[in-house]
């Protein structure tokens, strides 16, 4: 079984600073998980409610808030050079992370889920938005998780681009694990394998900066070489996927050369791993993706994917920033050295 969250104020966002994150992507995410249906996958679509006041202040500084409230709330308002926002865009994003809040509370009851909503998130800081984000919805899934009572969080991102954002709120939080396979360099220009950590957060920053043009093969060595050996030592009570679609080799700002298929069997090694671990199923929240046709595809494929048996990859030393991260992280991960 999976759980969608969704809700249509996802297309009432609009973002005329970036043309390609548009609100047909919404619609284009959902033909995915109705294509994953049909193909077999038991879904249940599920309601969502705006992220309640306290769980966004968990995340984000007010005086960010009182501005993001403010602009939303005028003709339009304009956050960075490639992020803007307008009337529909505080109920939307408000709704995003109240869905990836849903999609915890799914994931801790025993049932995989996805948040499916725009726009994206993983840009967001605690007292800034740009990449198209405007709330970082994993941080707010991660911090309302906290809450509940978990001790130990991880945040696996496969977006092309690094998740800046989340990574800064929980740069010096032992209790979040995050990690991240990205392209590099590319926008924002973070993610180097020397950022670990700080504070008592040093070493649960874990970054695999590959190059331009990867395809599977040197996703495979990051989840194998540095991942999942990091994961399996932290075992963290909740997985939360920020699952964005730009590394698809058909993406208009990507680099990449994954396939349909890749995101399925990231999805099935990550499911595989929660069962092995004992602990709850995945939640996944979209983050980009603007091929349309490839969003649609990759979103049923992860949908798929989670309910497949893994791949069961091996690592073979082989591509250097995976090399270069182990080697960094080795004295905090016993796994690794």
């Amino acid at each position: 079984m999976l759980h969608v969250y969704s809700d249509t104020a996802s297309e009432g966002h609009l973002n005329r600073c970036a043309p390609v994150e548009r609100p047909e992507r919404f619609p284009a995410a959902l033909a995915g998980i109705e294509e994953a249906g049909r193909a077999g996958v038991p879904v249940a679509w599920r309601a969502c409610r705006p992220a309640p006041e306290d769980a966004v202040r968990a995340v984000h500084s007010p005086s960010y808030l009182k501005c993001l409230e403010g602009a939303s709330g005028a003709a339009s308002g304009y956050l960075s050079a490639d992020t803007d926002l307008g009337p529909g865009s505080w109920e939307a994003t408000s709704l995003a992370s109240g869905a990836a809040m849903g999609a915890v509370e799914s994931a801790l009851s025993g049932t995989a889920a996805f948040a499916v909503s725009r726009p994206p998130g993983h840009h967001a800081g605690r007292g800034y938005g740009m990449g198209f984000c405007l709330l970082n919805h994993a941080a707010v899934a991660a911090g309302h998780a906290r809450s509940l009572g978990l001790r130990r969080v991880a945040i696996l991102d496969w977006d092309v681009h690094h998740g800046n954002g989340t990574q800064d709120v929980f740069y010096r939080d032992e209790g979040v694990l995050y990690l991240s396979a990205h392209q590099s360099p590319l926008y924002p220009g973070t993610g180097g394998t020397r950022e670990v950590g700080d504070g008592p957060g040093r070493g649960f920053t874990v970054n695999a900066p590959l190059p331009a043009g990867s395809g599977e093969e040197a996703y495979v060595a990051a989840f194998s070489g540095l991942f999942l050996p990091v994961l399996r030592e932290f075992r963290p009570e909740l997985l939360i996927v920020s699952a964005g679609y730009d590394a698809h080799a058909a993406d208009p700002l990507g680099g990449m050369r994954l396939v349909t298929g890749s995101f399925g069997r990231f999805a099935a090694e990550l499911a595989a791993l929660t069962r092995e671990l004992g602990t709850s199923p995945p939640a996944l929240v979209l983050e980009g993706g603007y091929d349309l046709e490839a969003l649609s595809a990759s979103v049923a494929a992860t949908a798929e994917g989670l309910g497949q048996e893994p791949p069961r990859w091996s690592y073979h030393g082989d591509v250097k920033p995976v090399e270069v991260a182990r080697e960094t992280l080795a004295p905090f991960w016993k796994s690794l050295r």
